[in-house]
């Protein structure tokens, strides 16, 4: 039976639960690993292909029937852990090809794009998911579900879709051998001007992406 179909009769909740938290765990302990910095220069595929995989997490829960946790109110699982640290590694690591042009809602017309972080992203996505894991690991699996579900809907989803958007078009503009047009104008904090980012990005593409992918440029 297709994931789409797990909230059928027949299918064991549990197993659902225990698959969903294994693989938002995997991602929070994959990412503070790329955060630490000890292999820069693979960083960007990994990233790929972790956000890759903790969006598959989230399209079963958005193909999930409604979740409804057992207790009324949410029950306080304590200050969320500070990810500033984690933040700022990112955008240590990242600079200077952290910045990319996001659209929160393509449903909206004429919605102008709009600056973004992967940094602030990914600490984003991982608080969430790191609230949702504080009431699975209390035993509290329905509150845990009810909440990387309604999360999945209205932050780390989005958040999740637009870096993934963003870490594709980095490799892609690798193998299309493309300049990153697309930052120029962006507010990026950085005392940089247009020319210079450009050059400085493409430098980045080429020493962190394309050569220990082994990518090769369009002839």
């Amino acid at each position: 039976m297709s994931d789409a179909m797990l909230h059928a009769v027949g299918q064991d909740p549990d197993s659902f639960a225990v698959q969903i938290a294994d693989s938002i765990e995997s991602f929070i302990v994959a990412t503070t690993e790329v955060a630490k910095g000890d292999e820069p220069d693979s960083a960007i595929p990994f990233l790929l292909l972790e956000v890759s995989q903790l969006l598959l997490t989230g399209g079963r829960l958005g193909a999930h029937e409604d979740i409804i946790p057992e207790e009324r109110y949410e029950p306080d699982t304590g200050p969320d852990l500070d990810v500033d640290e984690l933040r700022m590694r990112f955008a240590t690591m990242l600079e200077p090809i952290d910045v990319f042009s996001e659209v929160f809602d393509p449903y909206e017309p004429r919605k102008a794009p709009v600056p973004s972080r992967i940094s602030d992203s990914l600490a984003d996505i991982i608080t969430d998911l790191r609230h949702g894991l504080a009431h699975y690991r209390a035993g509290r699996t329905s509150e845990a579900l009810w909440w990387w579900q309604f999360s999945y809907f209205t932050n780390w989803g989005p958040t999740a879709s637009a870096t993934l958007r963003a870490l594709q078009s980095l490799v892609a503009h690798v193998r299309l051998d493309q300049p990153l047009a697309e930052l120029d104008g962006l507010d990026t904090d950085e005392d940089l001007t247009e020319e210079t980012l450009a050059e400085e990005a493409g430098k980045v593409m080429v020493q962190e992406i394309a050569r220990p992918l082994g990518l090769r440029r369009a002839r």
